[in-house]
């Protein structure tokens, strides 16, 4: 708890407003590619193809898509921010790893991979001073 609360002070003095833009921009990609993956789901099936053999995709297809669109807006407004990024992260994981594993697709590496980047910075940097949960630190 310590080393939450050090790493909540030093984000909320070195916040910055590209910063928060960025957290913005971070959540409204995953509730955007949250909203294709349901409207296209034979995208997400193409997509886990190479691993369909293994235990538990079925239930990754299935919590995928709710994950990136409550992660994504919950990212947006800076709400438990930490929370769902680390829920994010088993999914941008396997997002790297299915080009290994599969056809590779170049574009769809360095998209994954910068989201991963991007939200492995957030898991540290949290949500910073311009977000709800700053807000609501603020009202009690």
């Amino acid at each position: 708890m310590p080393t939450i609360k050090s790493l909540n002070k030093w984000a909320n003095a070195h916040t910055y407003y590209p910063l928060d833009l960025l957290r913005i921009a971070l959540g409204v990609f995953l509730f955007i590619k949250g909203i294709n993956f349901i409207s296209n789901s034979q995208v997400l099936v193409d997509l886990i193809k190479p691993i369909q053999n293994l235990a538990g995709s079925m239930i990754m297809i299935h919590y995928v898509a709710p994950a990136h669109l409550i992660g994504g807006i919950l990212i947006a407004f800076g709400l438990l921010t930490r929370w769902s990024v680390m829920a994010q992260l088993p999914l941008l994981i396997g997002a790297v790893l299915i080009n290994f594993i599969g056809e590779m697709n170049t574009v769809n590496l360095v998209v994954a991979s910068v989201i991963l980047v991007l939200c492995v910075f957030f898991l540290f940097y949290g949500s910073g001073k311009h977000s709800v949960d700053y807000y609501l630190k603020m009202e009690q």
